[in-house]
């Protein structure tokens, strides 16, 4: 497997792919708290079974983040 350090190095482009994928999934995960946010401001929390939904939904995200980030090294990629 490759390393980010080597995709950062050796492929052309590299360092643009790991700045652009990095500040994505910032953003998606922002883009997640804001409309948990509005959810909340709103009093969706209310309709208890879509609000489980959405957080069972949450969980999987945060879920495949961390697997796809820290496992496939064992430890953190960036480190």
């Amino acid at each position: 497997h490759f390393s980010v350090a080597h995709i950062c190095r050796d492929v052309n482009y590299g360092w643009l792919m790991r700045n652009i994928h990095a500040n994505g999934a910032s953003f998606f995960f922002i883009c997640i708290f804001l409309h948990i946010g509005r959810g909340m401001y709103y009093g969706s929390y209310m309709f208890k079974e879509t609000w489980n939904i959405g957080v069972i939904l949450l969980f999987l995200v945060m879920a495949t983040a961390f697997v796809g980030y820290v496992l496939p090294w064992g430890h953190n990629p960036f480190w």
